[in-house]
């Protein structure tokens, strides 16, 4: 029998005129009938129960020094580490707010990498009102990841759902750069990094993974392109020989019928679309963007901030408790791990 106390886990704040404030909210208003771990939102008290109150809430919150105090509190009120009042103002990102954003982030990482949360949850922030506060990291991925010690190469971004799993290997780069940015090494280092992050985070012993072509019909022996042959072909080549399932270069239009679901538990793609399109048209709303080889969990839901419906009481909290669910999960596998 399992008598390991629940995970408790962080969750930042996110821009504070995006829909972070009242998804939040109404996470902790579902803790008797979904299952969740415990957590603690870092950020403002009072900016919550006014998103909260917006959408028709009445929040009790919690202030909490640390994480050692969110247990004690959750079924009663939302444990906050507060770090003071902030206007809320959906739909209208400012400077205060986005400071507020990336103190929370900052906070939030720190706790995780500390060992005092079990795992984080980032809820959405917009990188353009971010970089007008100092925020010079492409997004909240490398801000995790150089906080954690590791390298860009070595955080994998992996999206999640109840039908999927795909990792890009590049990810937010224009697609003509794409051939350039691929190589054997790249894709054999993020591919690995995956698998071992399935069988460590996810519990699956022998994960079978299946690598997606760069061209139409991963290349037809080089007569649409030499980049399958070249350079995914010899990667694949050695993660077989390294001991790992994998099979491809695929043609990616193939690969995520059905049937062909049912062959592997990670598809690796060679660019951001190619992995999310599949992605969001069968796990939309159930969508998890998960960061890999970290010695943190670190989860968000699979969407922005959606500022044209913050405060509107339109915001699905489906990604959201997907997150905060996957995190409590692999967070739990961890520490029995460690046992």
């Amino acid at each position: 029998m399992n008598r390991q106390s629940p995970a408790r886990l962080v969750v930042s704040i996110g821009d504070p005129a995006g829909i972070g404030p009242e998804l939040i909210a109404r996470l902790w208003t579902l803790r008797h009938s979904e299952a969740m771990p415990v957590f603690a939102c870092v950020g403002s008290a009072s900016l919550l129960q006014a998103a909260a109150a917006r959408d028709g809430i009445d929040l009790p919150v919690a202030r909490i020094a640390d994480m050692a105090e969110a247990g004690g509190a959750f079924g009663d009120a939302l444990p906050v580490i507060d770090l003071g009042d902030v206007p809320y103002r959906p739909g209208k990102p400012d400077a205060q707010g986005a400071r507020l954003g990336l103190e929370s982030l900052t906070r939030a990482v720190a706790l995780a990498v500390s060992g005092e949360a079990d795992g984080l949850v980032t809820a959405p922030i917009a990188k353009a009102e971010l970089a007008k506060v100092g925020f010079a990291h492409p997004g909240q991925t490398e801000f995790v990841a150089e906080a954690c010690g590791v390298g860009p190469d070595d955080a994998v971004m992996m999206l999640a759902g109840p039908s999927l799993r795909v990792v890009p290997v590049t990810v937010h780069v224009a697609l003509a750069r794409v051939p350039q940015l691929l190589t054997a090494d790249l894709i054999h280092r993020r591919t690995a990094i995956a698998a071992r992050a399935l069988t460590r985070d996810f519990g699956i012993a022998a994960p079978r993974i299946a690598i997606a072509g760069l061209n139409p019909h991963a290349g037809e022996d080089g007569r649409m392109g030499d980049e399958d042959r070249a350079i995914i072909a010899p990667a694949a080549e050695r993660l077989r020989a390294d001991g790992f399932d994998v099979r491809g270069p695929l043609p990616a239009d193939t690969m995520f019928h059905a049937a062909a679901r049912a062959k592997y538990d990670l598809a690796v793609c060679m660019y951001h679309d190619q992995a999310l399109i599949p992605l969001k048209a069968l796990d939309f709303d159930q969508g998890v963007n998960v960061t890999l080889g970290l010695p943190i969990i670190r989860t968000s839901p699979d969407h922005g901030t959606a500022f044209d419906i913050a405060g509107a009481g339109q915001a699905h909290v489906g990604p959201m408790l997907a997150a905060l669910r996957m995190a409590g999960e692999c967070a739990q596998r961890r520490r029995g791990d460690a046992k």
